[in-house]
């Protein structure tokens, strides 16, 4: 059993700034800043899944579709019974809010069970935060999403590895 989830990773430019404002926010907050190798947006958490169900998950991501986007990171938060603070957007993309459905839809139609809360774009920034983070705005991080991923944590380090990716791809010509 492996524990796995799909994601986007950020660009180099926004991983960057989402570091440096993990460590900001770590130091206002209290807490460990997510080390820059873990920053990502989730789209699905699956849990714990057999390496009977791989070519399910192969199938399902295989069938979505999507161009590639840009984001904007513009605000920040915490969860408090979670103890984490996020980084989120005022207003998530169309293609963001197409992909996630259709990835929900395709891994449920094999059966999966996913989360039933609806989807909010966000990346977690800090664990364990000893004061919440009001929610503000701050300056936008711009992301370019190009591709989605399939990952793994390592149940003994927690270390991700990415099992397979996705591109984003254009629309035909002549498509919307």
């Amino acid at each position: 059993m492996s524990r796995l989830f799909f994601a986007i990773w950020p660009d180099a430019g926004a991983a960057h700034s989402l570091r440096a404002l993990a460590l900001e926010l770590a130091s206002r907050a209290g807490g460990r800043a997510v080390p820059p190798e873990k920053i990502h947006l989730t789209l699905a958490f699956l849990g714990e899944v057999g390496a009977d169900r791989a070519d399910a998950l192969v199938d399902a991501a295989g069938e979505v579709r999507e161009v590639p986007f840009a984001m904007a990171f513009d605000r920040v938060g915490s969860f408090r019974r979670a103890r984490v603070a996020w980084v989120g957007t005022a207003e998530p993309p169309p293609p963001l809010l197409r992909l996630q459905a259709a990835l929900d839809q395709a891994l449920r139609a094999r059966g999966f069970a996913l989360e039933e809360r609806a989807f909010t774009p966000h990346v977690t920034l800090v664990r364990r935060v000893e004061r919440n983070v009001s929610r503000e705005r701050i300056e936008a991080i711009a992301w370019r999403a190009q591709e989605m991923a399939l990952v793994r944590t390592d149940p003994g380090s927690g270390a991700y590895s990415t099992m397979a990716t996705w591109p984003l791809k254009r629309a035909r010509a002549g498509g919307a």
